[in-house]
C-alpha cells in the first residue's frame, strides 16, 4: 500500500496505517517510568479493554514478559469478565481509545468505589470518563482515527505497555532499535505482494490466521472482518492441525504468522495435502509455504508481523472493491458508555 497510488490514497485506513512508522519513531519510552516502577513493586498487572484495545497490546506484553523472564505476573481479560475477579492486589490498566467503552467504565467505577490504589488508563482523548476514574491516565500521540478499524492506535498501545517492562531490563531493545523499527515498518507496509497470494485470499470464503498466542494472528482475524468483510478465525498455536481440519474446505486459506519450524511439515501434511487448501506464511525466514518475507528488528518483530498482516488485508480489500473505511454494522465504539441524565 502507498499514498501515491489512487487505489489506496483516498482511504483514511491506509493513511492511518502509514502514520504508524512515525508513531514508532516518536514514541517516548520514558513517559510511564514512575508507573512502571509502581507496577514493579506491586508485582501483578491486569490489562483490560475490549476488542483491538486489548487483543494485541495486552497479549503481546504477556508474551514479551514471559520470554524475558521478568518477575511480573501479567494477565488479561475483557472488562466485563474482570468484574468477577478480586483485583485489589493488582495494578490495573484499562485501554479505551474513546475513553467511553461501557464495560471498561463500569469496571473502573467499581474499582474507584472500592478505593483501588493502582488504577491506570490509556486513551486517545483527554477529558474522558475513563480519565476521571483513574489515578493516572495517559493519552496516545497517534491522534484520531477516522476508519472503523483501529490500527495506528493498536501499535501505540502495544508500545506503551511494552515500556512498562523497562524496570526489568537494562539497555532493552525498544529504545535502541526504535529508528530501525520505524524504517522497517515503512518497508513492510509499502511492500508489494504476489498477486496470486492476494487472489487466493480474496477468493476464500473464510480466512484463518494461525500463530502464537501473542495477539498478532488474533488481531488480524478481527481486522479481516472489519476491512475485507470476510469471515475469519484465529487458530492458536497448532490448533489448525488438531481437529478443525475436519470442517475446513479447499477454497479456504490459512495465513500462518511466524510458523514454528518444527510444525511446518505437519501443517503441510494436514492442511495442504489433506484438505487441499492454500497455506501462506508471514515470516522473517523462508518456509515451505508461499511466504511473505519481512525483516527482523529485536523487540519489534510482532509489530512488523502485524503490519504485514495489515498490508495483506488492504490488498485484499482493494481487490474486492471494499470501502476500507466503513463497515455495514461494525461501529467505531463497540459499546459506548452514556452518562445517566
Amino acid at each position: 500500500m502507498n499514498l501515491k497510488d489512487a487505489k489506496y490514497r483516498d482511504f483514511a485506513l491506509v493513511r492511518e496505517m502509514l502514520e504508524t512508522p512515525g508513531i514508532i519513531q516518536r514514541f517516548d519510552f520514558e513517559q510511564a517510568v514512575l508507573v512502571a516502577q509502581a507496577i514493579q513493586q506491586c508485582g501483578k498487572l491486569f490489562l483490560t479493554g475490549e476488542g483491538s484495545s486489548r487483543i494485541f497490546p495486552a497479549k503481546n506484553l504477556i508474551y514479551d514478559c514471559l520470554r524475558l523472564g521478568a518477575p511480573l505476573s501479567v494477565f488479561t481479560d475483557g472488562a466485563r469478565q474482570a468484574h468477577e475477579y478480586p483485583l485489589a492486589d493488582f495494578a490495573v490498566f484499562g485501554a479505551s481509545n474513546s475513553g467511553k467503552t461501557k464495560e471498561v467504565i463500569s469496571l473502573f467505577t467499581r474499582l474507584a468505589e472500592q478505593g483501588h490504589r493502582l488504577r491506570f488508563g490509556l486513551t486517545a482523548h483527554q477529558g474522558t470518563p475513563l480519565e476521571a476514574l483513574c489515578k493516572r491516565c495517559f493519552t496516545l500521540i497517534c491522534g484520531k482515527e477516522e476508519a472503523v478499524a483501529a490500527t495506528k492506535s493498536v501499535v501505540e498501545q502495544a508500545l506503551f505497555y511494552r515500556s512498562l517492562l523497562s524496570p526489568f531490563e537494562a539497555d532493552g531493545p525498544m529504545a535502541q532499535n526504535q529508528a530501525e523499527a520505524a524504517s522497517k515498518a515503512q518497508e513492510v507496509l509499502e511492500a508489494e505482494l504476489d498477486p496470486n497470494m492476494v487472489q487466493w485470499i480474496a477468493a476464500a470464503p473464510t480466512i484463518y490466521f494461525a500463530g502464537r498466542n501473542n495477539g498478532v494472528a488474533e488481531e488480524l482475524a478481527l481486522k479481516t472482518n472489519e476491512i475485507t468483510h470476510k469471515k475469519s478465525d484465529y487458530l492458536e498455536g497448532t490448533y489448525a492441525v488438531h481437529g478443525i481440519e475436519e470442517v475446513m474446505r479447499e477454497d479456504e486459506v490459512v495465513v500462518v504468522i511466524d510458523p514454528f519450524r518444527e510444525e511446518m511439515e505437519k501443517f503441510k501434511d494436514v492442511l495442504v495435502n489433506g484438505v487441499g487448501m492454500k497455506v501462506i506464511a508471514v515470516s522473517s525466514h523462508e518456509t515451505i509455504f508461499p511466504t511473505i518475507r519481512i525483516p527482523q528488528v529485536p523487540g519489534y518483530d510482532t509489530v512488523l508481523q502485524l503490519l504485514a498482516g495489515w498490508n495483506i488485508l488492504v490488498h485484499v480489500g482493494v481487490a474486492l472493491g471494499i470501502n476500507l473505511d466503513k463497515a455495514e454494522r461494525a461501529r467505531k465504539i463497540g459499546n459506548e458508555f452514556v452518562a445517566a441524565p
